[in-house]
């Protein structure tokens, strides 16, 4: 039964003054599922590794994506054409942040029972992240697409180590060494260079 008709029901029960039939049919064909929600918090490296492991591709549209600080090294170069702000106010932040930024996603939401664990996890972008919010890749009519492949597309992760390598006054910025350190670290650990 469509939702729309339960909640049709369930009125139509409730203008007949049937209110126990009414939550008995709520509670059997549209039942509330209280889910405890965990703090999840990601570190560097575990981020690192979702996006190398789906190869800097969004999960959700196949769209490449971009490693967080390669883009800071462009604001650091651009900073009045390419900004950044720290608390990502699209009014002030470069939309390239939100498009190209990974960042990682429950693909079964957790506040509908999905676990947290690599096995649940999909890389998409800051924006898709933000548009898929609570709901199921069947609620939006998403589906989800394979990992890239780290040979054709590192997400510029060897390049941004390389700018960096050249540039160590790009290290005084604490967003682009934080992302530089895990990105070394992690990127050799993958034995990717």
């Amino acid at each position: 039964m469509e939702k729309s008709q339960i909640i049709n029901n369930i009125a139509c029960l409730l203008v007949e003054n049937k209110t126990t039939d009414a939550k008995l049919l709520l509670q059997n064909e549209y039942p509330h599922k209280l889910v405890k929600i965990e703090k999840r918090t990601y570190t560097l490296k575990e981020k690192m590794r979702q996006f190398l492991r789906d190869g800097f591709i969004d999960r959700y549209t196949g769209k490449k994506l971009v490693n967080p600080g390669m883009l800071k090294v462009i604001t650091n170069y651009f900073p009045e054409e390419f900004p950044y702000d720290s608390h990502w106010k699209m009014t002030t932040t470069h939309r390239a942040y939100w498009d190209l930024i990974p960042t990682i996603d429950h693909i079964t939401p957790i506040a509908q029972g999905g676990t947290d664990d690599p096995d649940n996890w999909a890389t998409t972008s800051m924006q898709n992240n933000s548009i898929k919010s609570n709901y199921s890749l069947e609620e939006i009519n998403w589906k989800l697409h394979p990992g890239g492949n780290l040979n054709e597309w590192d997400g510029l992760t060897k390049l941004f180590i390389e700018l960096v390598d050249k540039n160590n006054d790009l290290l005084h910025d604490s967003y682009i060494r934080s992302w530089y350190k895990i990105s070394k670290a992690v990127y050799h650990q993958n034995k990717v260079l």
